[in-house]
């Protein structure tokens, strides 16, 4: 179930590792790569809007199927328009929307029909499915683009993209009662209204909104090589295998720690956390192996929180739940925007400091948002100990 989420991780390489080496090579200034990585990932954080859709007449593993093969088309046709780079950025953000809905109607479909109390183990899965994907493509879709002759290089990106997809057609598909489009419109503000009024949620986008463990360096320093004298290859290898291993053990180690801490608690010491080891690497000097560091730790952290972030928005989906794909949406929309906002922010800093002003803001920030959200989510944990925390089940 974990590993059919590959495709949205193969993607996210390619926009995130891939995409900054080639404009890179090209002479394209660092604050335009990372204009243009963010505006890739705008549908990460609105595209929730369009999940309604996903939970309406077809089942989600055709919705799944369809957005996954329309990712890869769209990521080929990205990659062989890089020298229009206003078309190539446009097909970049429609990839991410096809991507998006791809994870969201696999989300929500898997979110329905996992047994009870194994959320955390899918969290964990679905994630590992995400990094897995992600250090895969970092590692080969550069190797694939140099050595293949250019529409042979992109079209072989987008076959490795696709081939994950038939992974769904092995997976049970979710009990829950379609809707016809006519009626699930009609209802649809009156649904998505309960939704959002729902304390838990309330609490759950206000928590994701903020940039507590973002960690969003993973996306602008796979541009970076050069300057930590890192060359193409050793990006490759350690955004791909160094990457991948240790966010493979980071995201296999936090559902042990979920046996004996809450997940909101647990959510805010991986951030503070990440956020200080950010603050160290200011005093580091730049050399390939402190490159290597840097990358793989905020990996790891970002893996880390990714899993205590899915473990929370599936525990909030409950069993046959007819907006379980809109909901999961709506909350991993909240994930995505501190990553997205926080990508532009980090571009900026660069921009105007450097690397040391980089990580001086983006660990500031983080550490902000860690201390603004401490009370709450004591509080909270306070409520759901003492039994005051509302029902886990959507009442539809």
């Amino acid at each position: 179930m974990g590993l059919a989420n590959l495709p949205f991780g193969f993607y996210g390489a390619a926009v995130l590792i891939t995409v900054p080496q080639l404009l890179a090579a090209r002479g394209i200034p660092q604050p335009t790569i990372a204009a243009i990585t963010a505006t890739a990932m705008i549908p990460t954080f609105c595209g929730f809007l369009l999940a309604p859709i996903l939970d309406v007449h077809f089942d989600r593993r055709s919705y799944a199927i369809f957005f996954g093969l329309l990712t890869a088309a769209l990521a080929v046709m990205a990659l062989l328009s890089i020298g229009n780079l206003g078309r190539f950025t446009a097909l970049l953000v429609g990839g991410f929307l096809a991507a998006n809905l791809f994870y969201n109607a696999l989300g929500g479909w898997l979110g329905d029909i996992v047994a009870k109390g194994d959320e955390g183990k899918l969290g964990a899965s679905f994630t590992i499915g995400n990094v897995g994907g992600f250090g895969a493509g970092a590692i080969s879709f550069i190797t694939l683009m140099r050595l293949l002759p250019e529409p042979l290089g992109a079209f072989a990106v987008g076959g490795l993209i696709a081939t994950p997809v038939l992974l769904c057609l092995f997976i049970p598909p979710s009990s829950t009662l379609r809707r016809g489009a006519k009626e699930s419109f009609a209802a649809l503000f009156r649904d998505i209204g309960q939704l959002i009024r729902r304390p838990a949620v309330l609490r759950t986008l206000f928590m994701f909104g903020l940039p507590a463990a973002s960690f969003a360096l993973t996306n602008s320093l796979g541009g970076l090589g050069a300057r930590f004298q890192a060359s193409e290859q050793f990006v490759a290898v350690m955004a791909g295998t160094g990457v991948t291993v240790a966010a493979i053990l980071s995201i296999m180690t936090v559902p042990l720690i979920l046996k004996r801490v809450s997940p909101r608690p647990l959510y805010l010491a991986v951030g503070s956390t990440g956020a200080l080891f950010t603050l160290s690497l200011i005093l580091l000097p730049r050399t390939p192996a402190v490159f290597a560091l840097a990358l793989i730790g905020e990996n790891v952290f970002q893996a880390g929180a990714f899993v205590v972030e899915c473990t929370i928005v599936f525990r909030s989906i409950g069993d046959d739940n007819p907006l379980a794909a809109t909901q999961f949406a709506l909350l991993q929309a909240a994930t995505a925007l501190p990553i997205t906002y926080m990508q532009a922010v980090d571009g900026q800093a660069f921009g105007n400091g450097g690397m040391p002003e980089m990580f001086f803001v983006d660990a500031g920030l983080s550490l902000v948002a860690c201390a603004i959200l401490l009370p709450f989510v004591t509080r909270w944990h306070r409520l759901e100990r003492s039994g005051a925390s509302s029902p886990r089940v959507l009442p539809v």
